[in-house]
């Protein structure tokens, strides 16, 4: 063996990097974060540190492995949360208002060779949890109005997306773990303005609705005052007529010198005798 090194220098150090090679990719080493497919001709063979759920990364199944050179190829996949995000597009509300909204989604392959038949990368993947992301976000956000995606009951509506999305991804190996929507605008240009003239309008109508709301109760507070008022008088009058004559009296007066309250009187002069039967009860003149 010596001998055939020393004669044939240049073969052996080919074939001794031959060998580190074949020994280097026979034992491949899997990370903690990544689990891997092993297919040989095309055909899944076995999985290296596969995602278990509650098993935490770097547990037993990372490190030292073996594969067959030339025969069986690694596909390699993430173990770890990802994140796919939904360009923005519009969505139309029930009650026909237009948003653009921008929203995004984390998920986990929990199942690589699934994954490795419907996908067979994690680009592709990717490229198909957008579509199906943009198709989720745009049905159930249509089914909701305006107001609910503009408010904190919007919550509620993503986790409807994410257990629709789930179901959808579910085909492909992957658990969405949550759903967000990053922005929601209103389209710019004519549709703004007209999206900014009809909440203006509405809260107008609701401003008027509230205030008839209010004038109806002021008006049914006083008749139901005015009545209380005038059982009050006459059971003062049936008790005291004098008194009852004098009240009113004093009513009397103020409607005619000063007005009613919050008006100016009209300017009005009165010319009496002070023996008038009308200044009787201002002048202190008994019947």
């Amino acid at each position: 063996m010596t001998s055939f090194v020393r004669s044939h220098p240049i073969l052996s150090s080919v074939l001794g990097l031959l060998i580190l090679f074949l020994l280097a990719t026979s034992f491949p080493v899997v990370p903690e974060t990544k689990q891997a497919v092993v297919v040989r001709f095309g055909k899944p063979e076995r999985i290296l540190n596969r995602y278990l759920a509650g098993r935490p990364i770097g547990t037993a199944g990372a490190g030292l492995s073996y594969r067959i050179p030339f025969l069986d190829q690694i596909v390699w996949i993430d173990k770890r949360v990802l994140a796919v995000d939904m360009q923005s597009q519009p969505v139309l509300s029930t009650d026909q208002r237009r948003l653009m909204v921008d929203a995004f989604a984390r998920y986990r392959i929990v199942d690589p060779l699934l994954m490795y038949i419907r996908s067979t990368t994690e680009e592709n993947l990717r490229s198909q949890l957008q579509t199906i992301l943009r198709s989720e976000v745009r049905n159930e956000l249509g089914r909701q109005p305006f107001a609910a995606l503009l408010s904190p009951e919007r919550q509620g509506v993503m986790d409807d997306v994410r257990k629709s999305l789930n179901i959808q991804a579910a085909k492909f190996g992957v658990e969405i773990v949550d759903v967000r929507i990053k922005k929601t605008d209103l389209p710019d240009g004519t549709p703004l303005q007209s999206a900014f003239e009809s909440m203006r309008t509405a809260r107008l109508q609701e401003a008027r609705s509230i205030r008839a709301q209010g004038m109806k109760q002021a008006q049914i507070i006083q008749a139901e005052a005015d009545a209380e008022a005038s059982r009050t008088y006459a059971a003062s009058f049936g008790k005291d007529a004098d008194f009852y004559d004098f009240y009113r009296a004093m009513q009397s007066y103020r409607q005619t010198f000063i007005g009613e309250p919050g008006k100016q009187p009209a300017p009005t002069t009165i010319v009496l005798s002070p023996q008038n039967d009308y200044l009787k009860e201002f002048s202190g003149r008994s019947r």
